[in-house]
């Protein structure tokens, strides 16, 4: 299945923003077993932003940071004590904006799956881990209707142990099954894709 992806992403051209917003990066990251899981956090509930939302390990691109991969490894490091060293990277997804008008750039790698990780509390409540085949069955809870800035956005939802996984998150999931496994899950394009989008 890891094989399949890696073939697949290495010959994937993925969309680009063209707008002058600031940049963030996050780091999708798959467990090397023969039943990937990808791993996702729960953020803390005191945060200004997004908080007991759950995400991808990652965040807004820092000045001293190179480029956006250096940021998701790097943020990926900070909030679930993932070391860089361990991410076989494999390339990165369509760029999407946030609804804090953040351009957001998803990466794909492969980590052990041994590997030990550890929230953050300051900025996680927690660290769980999904098999790839649910999202594969398509089993989502909902699809929401979202409409922002004038803009209408067609959001997934799924609901794993309690947790419910929508949003970005939810779409760089749907975008990253369709494109290496060919899971033809239907999603309507985002408005920052559409001709005079962002």
């Amino acid at each position: 299945m890891l094989e399949l992806l890696r073939r697949r992403l290495a010959d994937y051209r993925p969309r680009r923003l063209l707008s002058e917003r600031p940049n963030a990066s996050v780091l999708i990251a798959l467990t090397d077993e023969v039943e990937p899981h990808v791993i996702l956090t729960r953020r803390a509930s005191h945060l200004s932003t997004h908080r007991g939302e759950v995400a991808f390990p990652g965040g807004k691109q820092d000045d001293t940071d190179p480029d956006l991969l250096y940021t998701a490894l790097r943020e990926a490091q900070e909030e679930i004590g993932l070391e860089p060293g361990l991410v076989e990277v494999l390339g990165p997804l369509g760029q999407v904006m946030s609804k804090h008008q953040l351009q957001v750039t998803p990466w794909v790698g492969i980590v052990p799956q041994d590997v030990m990780l550890t929230p953050s509390p300051a900025e996680l409540e927690s660290l769980f881990r999904v098999p790839l085949s649910f999202f594969m069955e398509d089993r989502r809870q909902r699809t929401d209707i979202v409409r922002f800035r004038g803009m209408t956005h067609y959001v997934p939802a799924y609901e794993y142990n309690g947790y419910v996984i929508w949003g970005l998150t939810a779409y760089m999931l749907v975008e990253l099954l369709n494109v290496g496994f060919d899971a033809g899950i239907p999603m309507k394009p985002r408005p920052e894709h559409e001709p005079g989008g962002y």
